[in-house]
């Protein structure tokens, strides 16, 4: 059922991307969308289908379901509301009414059309600056660039097939360590690296194992599962050209490094399980592979590497999330992927969340580096205080981090391996 009444503007500007668009753009926008209200146990949008439309949830809750079964609760006004509900096409959730809840709809064609249009940001004005024009060739190129991206015309990179299918296998209640195996076997190379992984020092027992079945009864459904998309990733940090691919080379190093501080950080300060807070430190910049990847296009542009640092900041955010949700990662992923460098975010759950691990890993990793001068205290940053278990301050959390620098390099080697 539409609505009759608009939305007020400073509503629609709580959503995103709704509030990079103008008043005039939100007025305008507002008279073409159309406000829908749905009871409990309703569809609200169906897995698989191409509608080529935006649903912002403006009151009530919903709850979205994968095709693999799991499932996640979207409650209006949360932080999880400010971004339109799965939003990729086709649609890979299926999504309910829980409760009685209103809708705005938008157009995706609409909506692109106006951001394409709409005025730049300020770490956009910074680029123009750069560039000592708005009006240069440059310029319009970069700002098509961002629109792009933004408008989520990019092709996303795809979740490796070995890593799929065994994420799937293993999400079955029913699922035997054989037929894990059977799955991880039909990839010979991901089969081999999964066999060194479980006789590493992280893993090793009493005893070397000898085959696939052995390791992943060793290591338990839910490691086997993380490792092998650990392993699979590295495929994805690639691009044609040289010069980018020595920032895909950066950007995998960094993830490395990040996915270690996370599993030391978890293993001492949390009840996380350490191989998910190890993946999510890897995928924390995962929004950056698509961003170099289209970067390819735009060669002559992004030979200035302050361009493609700028586009970096800006978009990291929104192209991982959208990155993971393809992916069906849960949304503990999602968030840390989202907030992996905003030092005052807080995580409304109790217990410290894979969020928490990934941004206390990311303040250690830039300490030194030359982003030092511009980091925030430790105790000022929510995160930090949420690992509360260690009672950490700077000097007890680097002299953890110091002891457990064999454990780090255990990490690394791990990640090593081919």
């Amino acid at each position: 059922m539409a609505g009759e009444d608009s939305l007020p503007i400073n509503r629609l500007k709580e959503f995103q991307p709704l509030n990079r668009l103008t008043e005039d753009q939100l007025v305008l926008l507002s008279s073409r969308a159309e406000r829908r209200s749905h009871g409990p146990g309703q569809r609200v949008i169906e897995r698989g289908v191409r509608d080529g439309q935006e649903f912002f949830l403006v009151s009530g809750e919903v709850e979205l379901e994968a095709i693999d079964g799991r499932k996640s609760v979207v409650t209006a006004e949360t932080e999880k509301a400010l971004h339109p509900l799965a939003r990729l096409q086709p649609r890979m959730y299926d999504v309910i009414a829980v409760k009685p809840s209103e809708f705005l709809v938008v157009e995706q064609d609409v909506l692109n059309q106006m951001l394409r249009t709409a005025p730049v940001s300020q770490v956009e004005m910074d680029s123009a600056e750069a560039f000592g024009s708005e009006e240069t060739e440059e310029h319009h190129l970069l700002m098509e660039f961002y629109a792009e991206l933004r408008s989520n015309q990019v092709k996303l990179p795809s979740v490796p097939d070995v890593a799929w299918k065994v994420r799937r296998t293993v999400d079955r209640e029913d699922s035997t360590a054989d037929q894990v195996a059977s799955a991880i076997s039909a990839d010979p190379a991901m089969a081999a690296k999964l066999v060194r992984a479980c006789n590493s020092p992280l893993y090793r027992g009493f005893s070397d194992v000898r085959n696939v079945r052995e390791a992943v009864v060793r290591l338990g459904m839910r490691t086997t599962r993380q490792l092998v998309t650990v392993f699979s990733m590295r495929e994805v940090f690639k691009t044609r050209q040289a010069s980018l691919q020595r920032e895909m080379e950066k950007l995998w190093d960094h993830s490395r490094e990040m996915a270690a501080l996370c599993w030391v950080l978890a293993d001492h300060a949390t009840k996380l399980n350490p191989e998910e807070a190890l993946l999510a430190g890897l995928l924390h910049d995962i929004g950056v592979v698509p961003i170099l990847v289209q970067a390819e296009h735009h060669v002559n542009l992004f030979a200035d590497d302050a361009n493609l640092q700028h586009a970096i900041r800006e978009l990291r955010g929104d192209v991982g999330t959208a990155v993971l949700e393809n992916w069906s990662f849960p949304p503990a992923f999602v968030e840390a992927v989202r907030h992996a460098e905003d030092w005052n975010y807080e995580c409304r759950e109790p217990d410290p969340q894979l969020v928490d691990v990934v941004i206390v890993a990311q303040l250690h990793s830039m300490i030194g580096s030359s982003q030092n001068d511009r980091l925030p205290s430790f105790d000022e940053v929510p995160a930090y205080r949420r690992l509360g278990e260690l009672e950490l301050n700077a000097s007890r959390s680097l002299q953890v981090l110091s002891e457990a620098r064999a454990r780090v390099e255990e990490v690394q080697q791990l990640l090593s391996i081919r």
